[in-house]
């Protein structure tokens, strides 16, 4: 399973969407959600809808299932205004927002793992990687060819096995988002070692998977999940 978040702070008491404990209302389906399910929403000086993401903007928030299609339904029927009783613009576009926003987080947590020495980059230097050392997880540009991945991920898929461990598959990054993340040309294929910024860069990834499904879940996607729901 995926290395927990550390805590976060609390919302003030006026927070819109409030359930007694650590859950928030899903502002289109009413569902109480643990906040790693939802996104929160902020309300601009300027009474603009804007994406909380790190939920540390100032006022009261609104809370929506982490699903585009819940944000593409939360604009349609007004329910920002609805939800804070009060004008508020949200944007056509926002659901595309926070999807690009969500793919910065993935990327710059590439980004970081890289600087952190935790990147093997290149087929080859994966395909012996793997009997070498352990391996996090596998990415794969989300426009590579099949037959490349296919060679690396029965190899990682088996030795992840033989250790009795979950075998992370991610493809969520484009080979051009994963090139610029780590700061070479044409990053087709990656590994990730062991390592809280792994770690991270799994949940980011998640979470983006998430908001890109056709149905949320209550409970989070365990990491040998992932390539399944790619793609």
């Amino acid at each position: 399973m995926m290395a927990k978040r550390q805590n976060r702070p609390t919302q003030n008491r006026t927070e819109q969407g409030s359930v007694p404990g650590s859950e928030r209302l899903c502002a289109v389906t009413r569902r109480a959600l643990d906040p790693e399910n939802l996104i929160r929403f902020a309300l601009s000086p300027d009474g603009i809808i804007v994406p909380d993401l790190d939920r540390r903007l100032p006022g009261r928030g609104v809370w929506v299932g982490c699903e585009r299609g819940l944000i593409e339904k939360a604009v349609s029927t007004h329910a920002f205004s609805k939800s804070l009783k009060m004008k508020a613009e949200a944007p056509v576009d926002l659901a595309e927002r926070v999807d690009d926003l969500i793919v910065k987080r993935v990327a710059g947590m590439l980004s970081l793992a890289n600087k952190a020495g935790s990147v093997i980059a290149g087929f080859e230097k994966i395909y012996a990687a793997l009997e070498k050392k352990p391996v996090r997880a596998i990415l794969h540009g989300s426009d590579a060819a099949l037959d490349g991945r296919s060679k690396i991920d029965r190899k990682y898929k088996a030795i992840q096995a033989s250790r009795g461990a979950p075998a992370a598959i991610v493809d969520v990054l484009t080979i051009a988002q994963m090139s610029l993340a780590i700061g070479r040309g044409s990053v087709v294929h990656a590994a990730l070692t062991p390592g809280g910024l792994s770690d991270r860069f799994l949940e980011e990834a998640e979470r983006l998977l998430r908001y890109r499904s056709s149905a949320i879940e209550a409970t989070p996607v365990a990491t040998d999940e992932i390539s399944e729901l790619s793609s």
